[in-house]
């Protein structure tokens, strides 16, 4: 893992008219993240800030912002969405015309640019990250939402990115009443994607994972099915909840560093060690090929460029429908705010290990090794 160390860096202050500064309350530690400080992601610089999940209270505000006032407690979408570009105003807010700043690296490797991330690398934007005392939050009046009074910090930080990726998992999967659903990966992201599932009317929803402990939270929080692949052999088991169909609508919630059990695992670490692909897609296969017939699959987590043995027969002889995407905030942050304050979404419980900032590279060392069953660190300055 790349280094990581706790340094002073200069407060950041008002740029441009729409900016607001915040101060930060609690920032959490992201699954992806972790591709970043493994080197996967070739776009950081020393001294970035890195964070992208976060909640602050408003301290300095631009002449050009409408919507927000010195002392309200805000979570900030981690993507950056300007408002007013084709993509702002159809709801596609991570594909933001005018906030990623550094677009050629991303035109190179996709085709075109996405929308800035706070704190994700020099390809997405360069912004400094939430992992500080202070963040200057840029559009402000579109990427920020007051938090209710009656949900506390660490619930509430959540709705800053697992949270609306979960459920953008759920909704533009296209989980319909009725639905059997199963989720790859039983972090933050996953868990959210299972019970929105729920919520949005699925029959029955299993999670698939090797961590003991998050599959107990799925199971306790959310209220859904959990699968130990380790010791299940998971296809046979979906298959035999649908009738010998397979899930309505699969997710994938792991990413680019995927684990099997299987020999499939050991090919794909030794390629993308080797440098002969870029991610591991090893969740990625796993749910095409458990997915019903004419089904769908999601895939939420984050893949940098290309990979190797993708099954795109099954996908055409199987009449699948395969969609991705990077959270599009704005789009969900007011309603899961609303459901958190309601109790329908539990999040709480992912801030397994809040600690001080300056305990950050311990935080980063045990989720990345996932001892004292760590969910999600959360720094608080």
């Amino acid at each position: 893992m790349n280094s990581l160390a706790v340094r002073d860096v200069p407060d950041p202050g008002i740029r441009n008219d729409q900016d607001v500064v915040l101060k930060v309350r609690a920032s959490a530690a992201c699954g992806s993240d972790l591709h970043l400080l493994g080197g996967y992601i070739p776009f950081m610089q020393a001294g970035d800030v890195m964070g992208h999940e976060f909640i602050g209270e408003v301290v300095e505000v631009g002449k050009g912002v409408r919507k927000r006032k010195v002392g309200e407690r805000v979570v900030v979408s981690s993507f950056v969405g300007c408002g007013r570009c084709w993509y702002c105003t159809h709801d596609l807010w991570s594909l933001c015309d005018n906030t990623n700043t550094n677009p050629v690296h991303t035109q190179a490797l996709w085709g075109y640019e996405p929308g800035a991330c706070f704190g994700y690398s020099h390809a997405m934007g360069g912004l400094a990250g939430s992992h500080a005392e202070y963040v200057r939050v840029p559009f402000a009046d579109f990427g920020s939402f007051v938090v209710p009074d009656g949900v506390d910090d660490l619930a509430a930080v959540f709705a800053s990115d697992a949270g609306p990726t979960g459920w953008m998992g759920a909704d533009l999967g296209g989980v319909s009443p009725g639905d059997v659903v199963a989720v790859w990966g039983a972090g933050a992201v996953g868990q959210v994607a299972a019970r929105a599932a729920t919520l949005l009317g699925a029959e029955r929803v299993v999670v698939v994972d090797r961590y003991g402990y998050r599959l107990e939270q799925a199971e306790k929080h959310m209220g859904v099915e959990a699968l130990d692949y380790t010791t299940t052999d998971v296809g046979a088991a979906l298959r035999e909840m649908t009738g010998g169909r397979g899930p309505d609508v699969c997710i994938e919630a792991v990413g680019m560093e995927a684990h099997s059990d299987g020999p499939g695992f050991v090919y794909d670490q030794a390629k993308q060690q080797l440098g002969m692909q870029t991610d591991r897609p090893t969740a990625v296969r796993e749910a095409i090929h458990a997915c019903r017939k004419g089904g769908s699959v999601f895939i939420l987590g984050v893949f940098a460029a290309v990979v190797d043995k993708f099954p795109l027969g099954a996908i055409i002889n199987k009449g699948l429908t395969v969609r991705g995407a990077q959270m599009h905030g704005q789009r969900y942050i007011p309603g899961l705010l609303d459901r958190i304050a309601a109790g329908e979404l539990p999040t709480r419980h992912f801030a397994t290990h809040p600690m001080p900032l300056d305990e950050g590279p311990e935080g980063y060392r045990i989720f990345k090794e996932k001892v004292d069953g760590c969910v999600r660190p959360v720094f608080r300055p």
